[in-house]
């Protein structure tokens, strides 16, 4: 099990080594010498060239290469200029945000998604499980602002019932706080995880179903509830595991959607804002930030696995 580890963590860092690697070439194919934008056009040519040579743009790639990693190392992600912020100190502020929608609205997924795709499961070539396959694609493939939109002129403009907006309080537990407008943002987006997510959790459940050792198990005279409990929800988990880590960047990536529909203060409304500015430094710092999310999720996704089920351990 140890060497595994090793095995699947020396990959990830080499991963992570390649990522930063392409996110720099991106950043100096876009941003070679940004002194002009920085400095403005009123800013003479010797002006622009010292900002540039004082700031180590003038410097040889390999060079800036290795300074960027020591940054990123040490947590320095960048500067944005149009902001006059550090990009860490903007992700510091806005992660807590984004991971309390992402976090709350995948528990919540979560919780509709198992049971869900075990009732389709069980009831499988059945009517009522019929419409499932036709309501899950539905949410599932529909742009992600019509069902916020469709939901925002229902339930706040028409019904109102909850805000139209988000919280906009400054902090996080004033956030958590605030259920009246975090409701229909965390619902909407747990919707749209759980439509895609219960047509795995389903085929999982049905093909454990039809596996020789249920009939066994069935055959020893267990309640069909505890043979549910007992061997196809951990079969569920076991899934639920992997496709959760296959989420976690998702979830970042998600987040552009929901946060700019309900005017959200968290890192995907900062993106939003930064590709309307082009604010190429936060983009990159954003993209980096996604891939090694991407990395992490596959990883941790694997460790538990590996601890949840004695085959893989095996």
């Amino acid at each position: 099990m140890a060497s595994y580890l090793l095995r699947r963590l020396g990959a990830s860092v080499v991963t992570i080594a390649g990522i930063s690697v392409l996110i720099f070439a991106m950043g100096h194919v876009i941003y070679p010498l940004p002194g002009r934008d920085v400095l403005g056009p009123r800013a003479s040519t010797a002006q622009v060239a010292a900002w540039n040579r004082d700031n180590g743009y003038t410097r040889p790639v390999p060079v800036q290469y290795w300074h960027y990693l020591a940054g990123l190392l040490h947590g320095n992600l960048g500067y944005s200029y149009k902001l006059n912020q550090s990009i860490a100190t903007l992700f510091e502020r806005r992660y807590p945000r984004s991971l309390y929608l992402s976090g709350a609205a995948l528990l919540l997924a979560a919780l509709i998604t198992i049971p869900f795709g075990i009732y389709r499961a069980v009831r499988r070539n059945r009517t009522d499980d019929q419409v499932g396959p036709g309501v899950a694609p539905t949410v599932y493939s529909a742009p992600d602002f019509l069902l916020y939109l469709l939901v925002i002129q229902i339930f706040a403009f028409t019904l109102r019932v909850f805000g139209f907006r988000a919280s906009q309080s400054t902090s996080l537990l004033g956030v958590i706080a605030d259920w009246r407008h975090m409701a229909l943002p965390i619902a909407c987006f747990a919707v749209a995880i759980a439509a895609g997510l219960s047509r795995y959790i389903r085929s999982a459940v049905a093909d454990a179903l039809s596996q020789d050792h249920s009939t066994v198990v069935r055959g020893t005279g267990l309640p069909e509830r505890l043979v549910l409990i007992r061997h196809l929800l951990r079969n569920a988990c076991l899934l639920m595991i992997t496709l959760i880590g296959l989420l976690i960047p998702a979830l970042l990536a998600g987040d552009l959607v929901a946060e700019t529909a309900f005017s959200y203060g968290g890192l995907g409304l900062l993106f939003f804002a930064s590709l309307e500015n082009a604010d190429y430094p936060v983009l990159l710092a954003y993209t980096l930030a996604a891939a090694v999310l991407t990395v992490l999720g596959n990883l941790l996704a694997d460790i538990a696995l590996m601890i949840a089920d004695y085959r893989v351990r095996l």
